[in-house]
């Protein structure tokens, strides 16, 4: 059934390409059916999903946005500087015990 889709599509689209064109050269003609199949070949494929092939992996989003998964450390790379949620080391620009660190302080 899909590939009576498929090839359904291709005809639909080269049958546009040739009435778009009724009354001009052959040359136009095949140009424009070449392009009505290469539209057609692309919708064809898109709404009888020929291109997926097997399962689709599912993926378990229980834990997802916690913080523990590996794409959660993926997503957070550049705001964690490569460590685990929590475990980030203090950078030794801050100061423990509040303050600016001038003299004034």
């Amino acid at each position: 059934m899909r590939k009576l889709i498929f090839i359904g599509f291709i005809v639909a689209g080269s049958a546009v390409g040739l009435l778009s064109t009724v009354g001009d050269s052959w040359a136009l003609k095949l140009l424009m059916i070449c392009i009505g199949a290469l539209v057609g070949t692309v919708a064809g494929g898109a709404l009888s999903r020929m291109g997926r092939g097997g399962l689709m992996f599912h993926r378990n989003e229980t834990l997802r946005g916690l913080g523990t998964t590996s794409d959660d450390l993926m997503d957070n790379y550049w705001r964690d500087e490569g460590h685990p949620q929590f475990m980030k080391p203090p950078s030794p620009d801050s100061n423990p015990f509040g303050g600016t660190g001038g003299v004034a302080d």
